[in-house]
């Protein structure tokens, strides 16, 4: 059976550009840039600042311990010091459903919120955030369930929370609705201004900062704390920040009709029957445990540990095995993001760029290297850096075309730097952060150096840090992480990395910090 449905691409652009209205006549006469914001705290032209970094959180399902929440409390030292937090992506879990929010956001990262103290007062459409919360969408936050899964979900729902069904990975009984859950979460949801002149008075009030790109949306912490779409820019200390959402360019390129094409369908059909299979075995060996026991506790999760990731990895599969599938590729963003890189680089007040997205295009985790949304993401990644670095000619001076990249997505933590690429992602700084709540995975068998190309192998990346699920029995160790950056003052900048990390070993927590390290 399978556990979640992802939507085709089409159909997230689609259902996004509705609830934002976009490009509305109201909001075009107007002259308003929907892709942009300005943070509102009187803090945003320091040119040194901190932020802090999460990813991958949205579990909530722990009987005995609550990494999530643990993940929060490493944060909370740092809430005055930092000027917002980036999230990258999968926020609730297993499929993005609006009533995961209150045990799997709004408890957890309650003192982020206006009204915090009383957690449960908080409706997941109304949060307002005293210290700025800026995410990015994951894939989990589009997936829908399957239609006989949720109707089974549904008729079962009072008796599985009544027992404390050891089956409940999350999922309640509806996903994402395409996302909906996520944008009325945290987008701007002008879908639901229908009355005459409520949609005049909100621009009036909301959308009053204004830039080299027109009038956009004023984000004020602890009043309006809306983003204006999917995808979005900001400009903080001189640093221009990217938020994208990689769910719509990460679509593979079917496999060939040709002899070695129908030969790798086989394989990858013979892969998904095997991987559907052990589904079968983890969930009857789940059905064995008694998640009201310790060990048996973490057992399970071990089993949803494995369960995620085979779920993840068919997705994968069957993306590739699609018949007769047009590749969708969401150009208008790509092309967004390439004319914002280059303006960036001719707007002399800008001294760096940040880029965060879900889906890394270089990580060592056990399964993503070699995935073909992966690759996808890579590639279109490396045809905007090539445009921007073409347009731009000579202006970086031996610089990367941007200075730091940070993704979700591979439950880890993790710092990689590319060689010569042979494209303009040679020579910059990624960070992945996604090991902030949600089953902890392992670093691949073949170590750190990235290797690329078909004929010939090539060195393109290296990991230089690499903190994940480790050991095995009573050695498992499970450090949960995330992150605090330190933007110092200067052109290029310099960025600080502060990683901090609970660990969960022999049924206890245990708090360390790794060395800080500049970038």
């Amino acid at each position: 059976m399978k556990l979640v449905s992802d939507p085709a691409i089409a159909d997230k652009i689609s259902r996004m550009k509705e609830r934002v209205r976009w490009q509305d006549p109201v909001i075009q006469r107007r002259g308003i840039d929907q892709t942009r914001l300005v943070l509102e705290d009187n803090r945003a032209d320091d040119p040194e600042f901190s932020f802090l970094v999460i990813g991958d959180t949205g579990t909530g399902s722990h009987r005995y311990n609550n990494p999530q929440r643990e993940v929060a409390g490493l944060l909370q030292p740092h809430l005055a010091d930092s000027s917002f937090m980036l999230h990258t992506g999968d926020v609730i879990y297993l499929v993005g459903s609006s009533e995961f929010y209150l045990d799997n956001f709004i408890k957890p990262y309650r003192e982020f919120l206006v009204g915090g103290e009383n957690p449960k007062a908080i409706a997941y459409d109304r949060m307002v955030f005293k210290s700025p919360i800026l995410p990015v969408l994951g894939n989990h936050d589009y997936y829908n369930l399957p239609l006989l899964f949720g109707a089974i979900s549904l008729t079962t729902l009072p008796v599985r929370r009544l027992l404390k069904f050891r089956r409940d990975f999350d999922v309640g009984w509806h996903g994402s609705k395409q996302g909906d859950a996520y944008a009325r979460a945290f987008l701007d949801y002008l879908k639901a201004l229908r009355l005459p002149g409520e949609l005049d008075n909100h621009l009036n009030r909301h959308y009053t900062a204004k830039t080299d790109t027109g009038y956009c949306l004023r984000y004020e912490p602890g009043h309006f704390t809306r983003l204006p779409n999917r995808y979005y820019t900001f400009r903080y200390g001189g640093i221009d920040f990217f938020a994208l959402d990689s769910n719509t360019f990460n679509d593979p390129i079917p496999l060939s009709t040709t002899p070695e094409g129908e030969a790798r369908r086989q394989q990858l059909i013979q892969r998904r029957d095997r991987l559907e299979q052990e589904k079968l075995q983890i969930l009857d060996a789940s059905d064995k445990l008694n998640p009201d026991d310790p060990d048996d506790a973490e057992q399970l999760d071990d089993l949803q540990v494995k369960l995620s990731q085979i779920e993840e990895i068919i997705v994968d599969i069957e993306k590739q095995l699609a018949i007769n599938k047009a590749v969708v590729t969401d150009t208008e963003q790509l092309d967004w993001l390439q004319q914002r890189l280059i303006e960036s680089w001719h707007t002399d007040e800008v001294r760096g760029r940040v880029l965060y997205f879900h889906h890394p295009p270089y990580v060592t985790e056990a399964t993503k290297w070699h995935q073909a949304q992966t690759l996808a993401v890579r590639d279109r990644l490396r045809n905007v850096l090539n445009g921007v670095a073409e347009a731009v000619g000579s202006l970086p001076q031996g610089r990367p075309i941007v200075d730091l990249v940070l993704n979700g997505h591979a439950h880890c933590l993790e710092y990689l730097k590319t060689m010569d690429t042979g494209h303009a992602d040679s020579n910059i700084n990624w960070i992945v952060c996604g090991g902030s709540g949600y089953s902890l995975r392992r670093q691949r068998q073949e170590g750190t150096d990235l290797m690329e190309g078909e004929a010939e192998e090539r060195l393109v990346a290296r990991s230089h840090l690499f903190v994940g699920r480790n050991g095995y029995a009573t050695e498992k160790r499970r450090p949960y992480t995330c992150l605090r950056i330190d933007v110092q003052d200067g052109c290029p900048p310099k960025f600080v990395i502060r990683p901090f990390v609970t660990e969960r070993y022999q049924k206890q927590w245990h708090r360390y910090e790794i060395d800080p390290f500049t970038i």
